[in-house]
């Protein structure tokens, strides 16, 4: 997928680039796979804003994507290559052998009328999904799941793909896009390949406006505001915190302030960490 770049019109264009959606089908979404997704703006079921700078937006709908490629020892064609506007990534329209119609994350080489399958026995190609202890090591794979049957939630987004490294007992060892060396049980699902779309990181957005039709309002900084609106606000010209280091505008450490629950958290499966630790 190549990259669209604008002849310099305006201001705005001349910054601006676009994924070249030419090899995407010129279809509509398949009907019994969409759903509603209504708009929170970052509010919870209170009306209050938990995530900041959320609001406005292009109306959409909802792909129901199957990451858990729990239909096993079929094969399914591919029918169509689409855009969906709630990820970076492409997806596909895949049809079983009984007419079943499922949406899965396209990776890269996946064409339409390619077959593809779900299983143990599946061949290792893309867009088929094994469980880890049946794919060799140094295979990329993608959409990995982190517990067997919850569904792939590892290297989803644009271009990220996961190496299996090796295997042993029970677990299965991935290098993750972040550089991570994780260990994953090796019953879980993983799908052959890395995610399409690889050109994603390199579009300009090129004006203020096209964020606004992702949903995205702007981020003020805390130097800039009155102290009853941040810790950082107030005082005379540009100046310094003022206080013991950097914090949230509720008065809680950020920048490298540990918030990670020691009891839920997984990180004895953690080989190494993705900054090096």
């Amino acid at each position: 997928m190549s990259i669209k770049v604008y002849k310099p019109t305006t201001n705005a264009r001349r910054n601006m680039s676009v994924t070249d959606y030419s090899e995407l089908s010129k279809v509509a979404p398949e009907r019994s796979l969409l759903a509603p997704l209504s708009k929170n703006a970052g509010r919870n079921s209170y009306g209050r804003i938990t995530v900041r700078h959320r609001g406005g937006g292009n109306r959409r709908k909802y792909r129901i994507i199957d990451f858990k490629r729990d239909k096993t020892d079929m094969t399914a064609t591919v029918l169509t290559l689409e855009y969906d506007p709630n990820r970076s990534a492409h997806i596909a329209l895949v049809q079983y052998e009984d007419g079943e119609k499922r949406y899965i994350l396209a990776p890269v080489g996946l064409k339409v009328g390619d077959k593809i399958e779900a299983g143990e026995q599946a061949d290792i190609k893309p867009g088929n999904a094994l469980p880890l202890v049946n794919i060799p090591t140094g295979t990329f794979v993608h959409n990995v799941e982190l517990y067997p049957g919850r569904g792939g939630q590892l290297a989803r987004a644009a271009g990220n793909a996961a190496q299996l490294m090796a295997k042993e007992g029970a677990y299965a060892l991935l290098r993750l896009p972040s550089g991570e060396l994780r260990n994953v049980p090796n019953g879980c699902m993983a799908t052959i390949g890395q995610v399409g779309n690889t050109d994603h990181e390199n579009v300009k957005i090129g004006k203020a406006g096209r964020t606004r039709h992702l949903g995205i309002r702007p981020t003020v900084r805390g130097s800039v505001m009155n102290p009853n609106d941040h810790p950082h606000g107030g005082g005379e010209g540009k100046s310094p915190v003022g206080r013991p280091g950097p914090c949230t505008p509720w008065g809680k450490p950020a920048l490298g302030y540990k918030t990670r629950n020691k009891k839920k958290s997984s990180d004895k499966l953690i080989v190494k960490r993705r900054n090096g630790k």
